[in-house]
């Protein structure tokens, strides 16, 4: 939410936000080595990846909900005499707490999803469903082919219930 305060005073910090969206998975992999070969195949930097290319998803959600938010929301706080902390706190945040969940949704889908950045950084004994379901896909026989089916269909499901859980908890009614 800092970060989206920010990008939403400047048009340079807006566009970084983006960047993960332009640049290859892969790219980014090979980027990340260069700058820290010492953190190569390591799970800090493998989670620090995946947050780097899930985080334009929610950035691109609380600042759409943000700039749709009326402005004399936070005045009328503010006239009431309320501060900016306050106001931010108790008008601002629950007015876009729906949109970081849509956000994070989005966010677990590409983590989930993430094939190329786990491909590129994972050490060979971790093993995700994308690179098993990899592994069977590289290998001949209709057995291998119909493991990764299953595997697959298990992906499907994951990302399925990512969705409805966190889809759900957005449409909760107000206490």
């Amino acid at each position: 939410a800092l970060h989206a305060a920010a990008a939403r005073q400047w048009a340079a910090i807006r566009a970084l936000t983006f960047l993960p969206f332009m640049v290859s998975p892969v790219c980014l992999s090979f980027g990340v080595l260069l700058l820290y070969p010492s953190g190569a195949a390591s799970l800090p930097m493998l989670l620090a990846l995946y947050a780097l290319l899930a985080y334009p998803f929610v950035t691109k959600d609380i600042l759409s909900a943000w700039d749709a938010l009326p402005a004399n929301y936070i005045a009328a706080a503010r006239v009431s005499g309320a501060s900016r902390f306050q106001a931010a706190y108790a008008v601002t945040l629950p007015l876009l707490l729906p949109a970081l969940r849509r956000g994070l949704t989005l966010a677990a889908a590409t983590c989930i999803g993430e094939f190329a950045a786990t491909l590129f950084l994972s050490r060979p004994e971790w093993t995700t469903l994308t690179t098993l379901i990899y592994g069977y896909l590289s290998k001949v026989g209709a057995a291998n082919h119909d493991k990764a089916l299953v595997l697959t269909a298990v992906l499907l499901g994951l990302s399925l219930l990512v969705f409805v859980v966190l889809d759900a908890s957005d449409r909760q009614p107000e206490k």
